[in-house]
Formats: structure tokens, C-alpha cells, sequence
């Protein structure tokens, strides 16, 4: 692909990538081994630190950096315990991109930006989008209803639209992606790339179970639903037992259990209880959550984890975009990236050949 394609738009001169694709940084599943394959292919990964223990973070960057030479980024929550170092690790160890979605920091974005950082937020509104380029955003991945796990109620066809027209910084759109015909639609919408997550996570290269993937490529449209049951907000997944098992829950024995979860993702994360009640106030104020909401939110992390690498998507929950439905197979990131720029450039050479007068499409569509 040349500097001269469409497909070398703005955001791979920002990124340093030759393909507009990013992996998105899924929780549990965006490694140093999916974060680098994918970069190596291409595109521009997310290593994941928001479920993190922050004392792990180092290392998972280190271990990123030894298996690429290509730019890659770290997602992580600005409302956690630990952000403050986190962003650190970013800067000492000099990431080229952060990604975060909710709560931003208007400090840590302008920490972030002194040290030479593009900041990269997941918005789902183009309110949302306009005050995420207010605060420094230098590329903002906009996600559709489509996208999986939090997900807004926005379509993506609408909302890549609306934000493209309402901010300067380039627009990458999620939500719905899997293929080279999605990219050249998602730059005919105003965008500047697409974003992947359910994809990814169905790559050689992503740490996902088998007993977990067999539940994704089983998955019709009509699996891949919108619930509050997990954390309070709306998410999309898989729906599975432990979704249906949560909708037929009294109150109190709804909120045993996110305690029970909540108390369990402490022990794992390291956090201290006081650095837990700042989050879960600040995400209180900023997502308007109940007292019984927060600590379903508090335990969510680790019924995302039995799943994802535990192997278990009975106990654990499926977050999936609505494209998990189209998704069969788990080539490696290299074959996926390379297919899906291919099947772009066909797209735009058949659109191209229907456009030309005097061909045999143009002359059918106008009845010649």
C-alpha cells in the first residue's frame, strides 16, 4: 500500500503504522503477545493495564517492547488507583499512544501530552468527542451501539458521521469491523481507520481459551445482547448462563455476589481499600451509578477473567460486539491485517470500475 492510497490516511502518519487498524486494548485479552503481532502486521495495538495490578504494568510493557520494534499504545482507567503511575511507566518507557475512555483527567492528559504521549480516548457521543478534543485529544476512537462490552446506543453509521463533522482530530471508527468492505465504508463515513476488538480477540495470537472461543464462533446476532445484569452499565456481550443467572436474582442475593467478586478482584489487583473508594466515588459521580451498582462494577473484572483466561463462559461473562456473529475463523493477526487491506483495495477498484462511464456496470445501473 502506498503513501499515495486512500488507505494511507492521516491516522497511519499519526500512529507510524502502514494499515488504519487499531486493536483496541480488551481487558484480559490485549497482551504483549496480541499487542505485538499486531503491531508487526500493521496496525497499532493496546496493551491492556485497566484490570492490572499496577506493579505488573512495567513488566507487560517491557515484554511488549521485546517482541516489537513498532509503536504501540497502553489503555488503562484515569479514575483507578494507580493511574498516576501508570502514566509514568508510559512516559519512562516511552509509549507513543494512551487510550482511555471514561473520566479523563485533565491533568494526566496535559502530563501526558508534555512528554511527547498522543492521548487517544473511546468516546460514544459527539459531545463526548468535541470535549475529548478540548482536553488534547489526537485521535479519538469513536465506538457505535455495535461495539462490544460498554457500549452507547448510538449506531455507528450515525455516530462516525457526527463526530468526523464536529471535531478536527482524526476520527477511527469501532464498532461493527471485521473486513476490508467495513474499513472503505468507515472512510467514506468521515473516519480515519477502524478500531477492532471482538476481531482481535479472535486471532492466533489472542491469549483466549478454546472452550471460550468455541462460545464466540457459536454465536448468532441474536446472542450478542445489551445487559446492565454485569457492572450497572450497559455491555454487550454473549448472553450465557451467568447473564441469564443474574436476571433471575433477587436484590440482596445480587449484591452477595458482586460483594463476594468485588472482594476477590481486590485480592488479585493489590489495590488498597482506600484507593478502591476513590474509584468507586469517582465513578459514582461520573457514571451516576447506585451504592448496589458500584459493587457489581467493583466485581465485574473477575467474572471478565474467569472467561478470558480461565477458560470458563458458563461462570464468566462474553463481552462481544455484535460482529462476533460474522466471526468463524482465528487467523493470525498478519493473514487478517493483510486480508482485510486487500479486500479494501478490491472494494475501491470495483467502486472505481462502476463509476467509469462506458463500463458494463455503469451502463446496467443506467439502463443502457
Amino acid at each position: 500500500m502506498s503513501t499515495a492510497s486512500p488507505l494511507h490516511t492521516r491516522l497511519c502518519d499519526l500512529l507510524g503504522v502502514s494499515a488504519p487498524i487499531v486493536q483496541t486494548g480488551m481487558g484480559w485479552v490485549a497482551t504483549p503477545e496480541l499487542v505485538a503481532a499486531a503491531c508487526n502486521a500493521g496496525a497499532f495495538g493496546f496493551l491492556a493495564a485497566a484490570a492490572l495490578p499496577v506493579s505488573e504494568v512495567a513488566a507487560r510493557i517491557e515484554r511488549t517492547r521485546s517482541l516489537t520494534q513498532r509503536p504501540f499504545g497502553v489503555n488503562f482507567l484515569m479514575d483507578a488507583p494507580g493511574a498516576e503511575r501508570i502514566v509514568e511507566l508510559i512516559l519512562e518507557n516511552g509509549v507513543r499512544a494512551a487510550g482511555y475512555n471514561r473520566a479523563p483527567s485533565a491533568a494526566l492528559i496535559r502530563r501526558l501530552k508534555d512528554g511527547g504521549v498522543l492521548c487517544i480516548p473511546t468516546c460514544g457521543a459527539p459531545r463526548h468527542a468535541q470535549k475529548a478534543e478540548q482536553l488534547g485529544a489526537d485521535a479519538i476512537i469513536v465506538q457505535g451501539g455495535e461495539g462490544g462490552g460498554h457500549t452507547g446506543s448510538i449506531a455507528t453509521s450515525l455516530l462516525v458521521p457526527a463526530c468526523a463533522e464536529a471535531v478536527q482530530a482524526p476520527v477511527v471508527a469501532a464498532g461493527g469491523f471485521r473486513d476490508g468492505r467495513g474499513l472503505v465504508a468507515a472512510l467514506a463515513l468521515g473516519a480515519s481507520g477502524i478500531a477492532m476488538g471482538t476481531r482481535f480477540l479472535m486471532t492466533a495470537e489472542s491469549p483466549l481459551p478454546e472452550a471460550t472461543a468455541a462460545r464466540y464462533r457459536q454465536a448468532q446476532f441474536a446472542d450478542v445482547i445489551v445487559t446492565r445484569e454485569i457492572d450497572g452499565l450497559p455491555q454487550r456481550v454473549i448472553t450465557n448462563e451467568l447473564v441469564q443467572s443474574l436476571e433471575g436474582r433477587g436484590a440482596l442475593r445480587r449484591l452477595l455476589f458482586a460483594l463476594r467478586n468485588g472482594l476477590a478482584f481486590r485480592k488479585f489487583s493489590g489495590a488498597s481499600l482506600s484507593g478502591l473508594l476513590r474509584s468507586a466515588l469517582a465513578m459514582r459521580r461520573n457514571e451516576r451509578l447506585t451504592r448496589s451498582q458500584l459493587l457489581m462494577a467493583a466485581g465485574a473484572p473477575v467474572l471478565a477473567r474467569r472467561a478470558m483466561c480461565e477458560g470458563d463462559p458458563v461462570r464468566g461473562y462474553l463481552p462481544s460486539g455484535s460482529v462476533a456473529g460474522l466471526i468463524e475463523d482465528r487467523p493470525r493477526c498478519a493473514e487478517l491485517v493483510a486480508r482485510i487491506i486487500a479486500e479494501a483495495e478490491q472494494t475501491l477498484q470495483q467502486l472505481a470500475a462502476h463509476a467509469q462511464p462506458g463500463s458494463a456496470q455503469a451502463r446496467a445501473e443506467s439502463g443502457g
